[in-house]
């Protein structure tokens, strides 16, 4: 059957793929989110924000929003001053056209940067600071209960331009991702990533780069140097093992 070129209008759509009343019920709620979003976005000096259900921002004061911001919902953004007896000067930044999906967790007592056009999945964490420091001369105690431990024993998150992080990564400071590199889902992300590198595994390492001269994501050795790749016959038999 040929294809019908004129465009389909928003109620249209809603009622071919649901029954009349759940659809009209969609549509309310679309844009009562609308009007929630462009109240929040003039409060928070974020043009064009879109902010779905469910989500709690602390902290805003400490926050930098950038404009073009979709957040699916449930996020739980953070920016934490005080926690018993410790006060903090946090700054979150998060950049342009950023993409946030469901359950996403992102709590901070120093510094979190995320980039431009940055896509976040679902179930992400993204954190600069632990419950309680276990390295150095002033360690926690296990007999300390979690929740009265002090605040600290990481750093600083900058995430650069482009990147693409998968569903229920976690993210720890102090640690830096390239321009570009992709994070895969599962992930636990405690070293530098370089710019335009593919990282996975627990802990993350790098797997694959993008190599310009040829257009095309190249393995990385695991065992040789950085910059060493897998020549097809090696990628081959790796896959296999």
């Amino acid at each position: 059957m040929k294809p019908d070129p004129r465009p389909i209008g928003r109620l249209k759509k809603h009622l071919i793929a649901d029954p009349f009343p759940w659809a009209i019920w969609l549509l309310f709620n679309r844009a009562l989110s609308k009007l929630r979003s462009a109240y929040l976005g003039w409060l928070f000096r974020a043009p064009r924000l879109h902010l779905g259900p469910g989500c709690r921002i602390n902290g805003t004061r400490f926050i930098r929003f950038g404009s073009n911001l979709y957040i699916h919902g449930n996020l739980w953004l953070h920016a934490i001053t005080t926690y018993n007896d410790q006060r903090f000067r946090p700054l979150i930044e998060i950049g342009d056209q950023v993409s946030i999906s469901e359950r996403v967790h992102i709590t901070c007592i120093e510094r979190i940067r995320i980039g431009n056009r940055v896509v976040i999945g679902s179930g992400t964490y993204i954190g600069d600071h632990h419950h309680g420091v276990y390295r150095g001369p002033e360690q926690s105690r296990p007999d300390t209960p979690p929740a009265f431990r002090p605040l600290g024993g990481g750093g600083p998150v900058i995430i650069g331009d482009d990147v693409w992080i998968g569903d229920n990564a976690v993210i720890i400071g102090p640690v830096s991702i390239g321009r570009g590199s992709i994070i895969g889902a599962n992930s636990v992300v405690r070293r530098d990533v370089p710019d335009q590198t593919i990282a996975a595994g627990v802990p993350a390492r790098p797997i694959k780069q993008f190599k310009y001269a040829t257009s095309q994501w190249e393995r990385i050795c695991a065992d040789g140097p950085k910059d060493t790749l897998l020549t097809p016959d090696e990628e081959l038999r790796d896959s296999r093992a």
